[in-house]
């Protein structure tokens, strides 16, 4: 009698290490490839602007003071380190400001990793072609946001972050597809990637500790990928096994049938969203349905006598807890202080989250005005719509007005166009480089796909003007 549980899916290790190995870029639909476009203009955004970060500067700062061979850059100083040591400070900095992209499903921000990883790896390997990137990234995407999915609700209700925890797998195929390796090494980069999984959710409350899990994720994805091309063996089903293994471990309700579910038909890459917010995605539908009813009815936090929130369990676990001045990840990944300062500044971006605003006794006061609650009819909706938001009004002359989203801003269902992420690149890269670095830069970017040679891409990568905060 065997001790251990019985394989999830037999295989499906296997099976998702061939479709990464062999991916080509003529494989993946152009709607994809758009995505991906965007994707990594979106991501190198954020990482130029989390350069700026002071959490970002202190890794970077440990990195550089450790010393390394220098082909790959760091983002935004004009220095080189190691490809890990870069992709640890880059992908850090993606995830410096609750700005990255969002797989919903599989609760990933996979840019934030795959970009610095699929960047640093290119310029180590002189690989330039812009569709060698793409690529490599896109692999990066569809292994790790099927395994997010797969992994489900679960591994984040267990306590784990995705970004840390799944993040590994998105960097592992990325760098595996960047070093050409085989279905077999690939496999054994997935295998070694899973047991350095990993990632707190209390971090979100008050520690700069989160931004690092995408840093350290990327970097065990490289590492995975260096080790399995020197014929270091990993777990060969580590998504799979029933006993240890990723899923069975990390998720109290895995759903596997999820890992290959339309694999090469259906491509989750494509359902990738962006972030119109500087803030936690779970909240995005309720801040835009509170400003909707501020707009709509041209009211001020002083005509606002309660603000009763129904959300999802998920968003409710995730954000609704007590808030406190507890720093910047705090207030990013809180319900209360995003309504608080949608409320008077009617946005919720870069300066509504700077140290001077956490405690403002304005915020305070009226974060004593909102009620969040589960709500049980978009509880019954399913996981799809775990970012909905129903959002009421009681105002102190009596009024009641009330607005739902089901489906957020920035979303596949509800997405934000091209030009409006380049709105946004624009808008968060301003402090980091001239004008004419940002125009150049998107229209590189723009052709990636046509781009033989990314040289000068990087060059503007390596080089943005990072002003110290």
């Amino acid at each position: 009698m065997d001790s251990h549980p019985a394989s999830l899916l037999p295989g499906a290790t296997r099976e998702l290490a061939a479709f990464s190995a062999q991916l080509r870029f003529q494989d993946i639909p152009s709607e994809v490839i758009a995505r991906m476009r965007t994707s990594f203009l979106d991501s190198v955004g954020c990482c130029l602007f989390g350069a700026t970060l002071p959490w970002t500067q202190r890794v970077a700062a440990m990195v550089q003071e450790e010393g390394a061979r220098p082909v790959a850059s760091i983002f935004g100083c004009g220095q080189k380190t190691s490809v890990s040591g870069a992709v640890l400070v880059n992908a850090t900095a993606g995830h410096a400001f609750e700005l990255d992209d969002i797989h919903k499903e599989s609760i990933l921000h996979a840019g934030s990793i795959a970009t610095p990883v699929v960047v640093a790896l290119a310029e180590q390997t002189q690989q330039r072609d812009g569709r060698a990137l793409l690529t490599a990234m896109t692999a990066g995407y569809e292994i790790g946001t099927r395994i997010g999915n797969a992994a489900t609700m679960g591994l984040f209700f267990r306590g784990f972050h995705p970004q840390g925890a799944s993040g590994v797998f998105v960097a592992a195929a990325s760098a595996a597809a960047m070093l050409g390796l085989d279905p077999l090494h690939t496999q054994h980069a997935l295998g070694i990637a899973g047991s350095q999984a990993g990632g707190l959710m209390a971090a979100q409350e008050g520690a700069m500790v989160k931004r690092f899990h995408s840093g350290r994720a990327a970097q065990s994805g490289v590492y995975s990928a260096y080790l399995a091309q020197r014929d270091f063996t990993g777990i060969t089903d580590v998504l799979e096994a029933g006993y240890g293994g990723y899923l069975s471990t990390y998720s109290n309700s895995p759903n596997p049938e999820r890992l290959l579910e339309g694999l090469g038909s259906v491509w989750e890459t494509g359902k990738v969203g962006y972030k119109p917010h500087a803030c936690v995605t779970s909240i995005h539908s309720a801040l835009d349905a509170f400003s909707a009813l501020l707009i709509k009815h041209k009211l001020t936090p002083q005509d606002i006598k309660k603000l009763d929130v129904g959300v999802s369990s998920m968003t409710f676990t995730h954000c609704a807890w007590e808030y406190k001045a507890q720093g910047v990840t705090a207030a990013q990944m809180n319900l209360y202080y995003g309504l608080a300062v949608m409320g008077f500044d009617g946005m919720a971006f870069v300066a509504q989250y700077q140290e001077q605003r956490l405690a403002d006794p304005q915020i305070m006061d009226f974060i004593g005005r909102i009620e969040a609650r589960i709500d049980s009819e978009i509880d019954a909706m399913g996981p799809a719509y775990r970012h909905a938001a129903r959002v009421g009004i009681t105002t102190t002359d009596g009024r009641r007005f009330e607005h739902e989203i089901l489906n957020r801003r920035g979303s596949p269902e509800n997405p934000l166009s091209h030009d409006e992420v380049v709105y946004k690149y624009r808008h968060v890269v301003q402090s980091c480089l001239s004008a004419s670095q940002i125009d150049r830069s998107i229209a590189l970017i723009d052709k990636l796909d046509r781009l033989e040679d990314t040289t000068e891409l990087f060059g503007l990568l390596a080089a943005g003007r990072v002003v110290s905060t």
